[in-house]
């Protein structure tokens, strides 16, 4: 009989201590952010959007061998004697002309990896988190300086030299 009431006043006491609880939280001040139309400060070191500055880009390939991923896809194509392509921001000269550099954001985990071993420091993460898409194909983000027809020419001289370097 007394372990009977025992297990009555048990129970009376953690619904007296829920209660309280939950009164306690009813009447303190929310944390809540109403989104999109509040939006919080973000963190200065947060990883987010992938950012190529390509007029820096030198084409070493560091970025895309970093990524667990593989989530950057690059072609480079060597640039000829005689012409030029111009230096970076740090003064490195550009051999490499860059037609394709693509980072598909769909499969990026967001690590930061890719940015670390850049020489030149033009690959960041920005702080743009917002760009959602219906399509995946809208979170492939193309970075490049060469238009297609420059690209198909670019082509087609890189592949006559090596033709006459086989020769």
């Amino acid at each position: 009989m007394q372990r009977y009431f025992l297990n009555i006043y048990i129970g009376i006491k953690t619904i007296l201590i829920g209660m309280f609880i939950t009164l306690k939280h009813m009447f303190t001040k929310s944390v809540t952010v109403q989104y999109p139309h509040k939006k919080l400060d973000i963190p200065e070191r947060c990883r987010n959007l992938l950012l190529n500055k390509i007029e820096d880009c030198i084409g070493c390939y560091q970025c895309a061998r970093a990524c667990p991923v593989y989530c950057i896809t690059m072609e480079t194509i060597k640039a000829f004697e005689g012409e030029n392509l111009g230096l970076t921001s740090d003064g490195s000269k550009k051999r490499l002309w860059i037609p394709v550099f693509d980072i598909d954001m769909a499969k990026c985990c967001y690590c930061g990896l890719c940015t670390y071993p850049c020489p030149t420091k033009c690959l960041i993460m920005t702080d743009k988190y917002e760009y959602s898409t219906y399509k995946r194909d809208n979170l492939i983000f193309h970075f490049t300086n060469v238009d297609a027809v420059k690209a198909a020419e670019l082509r087609e001289k890189d592949h006559i030299r090596k033709m006459e370097k086989e020769k």
